[in-house]
């Protein structure tokens, strides 16, 4: 849980931030077996490691003011305090904008209960808002991200791989917590710092 006397110190330069939750230990090894089996059927897609995976519910931006971060986590420790935990399943391969020629290749996520995941979403694009972020144009959909695509000439299988997980279910976990990160770029993966963990209502 946040408190300002735990929020770690940051540069005095720009960071690149975002706010995620994480799926249980036992969805995200599915998950990370499923990146197996894709990456030996194609080529030219850069695929999330293991320790990376998130299901991103609002992206900051590239260059954020660290001195923005702190009321934002206060806005988060609200929203966290307003949000009772929930279930979310994680099912389907996909890819944006489609898996004949993919951007991004995805895991769906959804809440167990209707609107659960999305309308917690909303609350942290809300909380964003009111901390001076700007409002994502596009609607939020529920999705984990596991693959970039870098070169589309060498796919290979991926169309066939994917579409043969289309109704694979990967597990559910309980969404406990909102994550405030920091993020590292460079070498061959991004390293993601969490800054402030914020835990949702109990609901036993």
């Amino acid at each position: 849980m946040h408190s300002r006397d735990n929020f770690p110190p940051l540069d005095a330069g720009s960071v690149r931030a975002f706010i995620a939750i994480r799926m249980s230990r036992r969805v995200e090894d599915e998950i990370a077996g499923a990146i197996d089996e894709l990456a030996r059927a194609s080529e030219g897609i850069k695929w999330v490691r293991r320790e990376n995976l998130h299901v991103t519910l609002k992206f900051l931006g590239a260059a954020v003011n660290p001195r923005k971060l702190e009321p934002l986590a206060e806005a988060l420790h609200g929203v966290a305090n307003s949000t009772t935990e929930f279930d979310a399943m994680a099912s389907g391969v996909g890819g944006f904008p489609n898996l004949d020629r993919p951007r991004i290749v995805w895991v769906g996520l959804h809440g167990v209960e209707a609107g659960t995941l999305a309308a917690l979403a909303s609350r942290v694009e809300g909380a964003a808002a009111a901390c001076g972020f700007e409002r994502e144009r596009k609607r939020w959909t529920g999705h984990l991200t596991i693959g970039r695509v870098r070169d589309d000439r060498h796919l290979g299988g991926l169309h066939a791989a994917a579409a043969a997980m289309r109704d694979r279910e990967f597990g559910t976990s309980k969404i406990e917590s909102l994550t405030l990160y920091r993020s590292h770029l460079g070498g061959e993966a991004s390293q993601y710092e969490p800054l402030a963990t914020f835990l949702l209502k109990n609901r036993d």
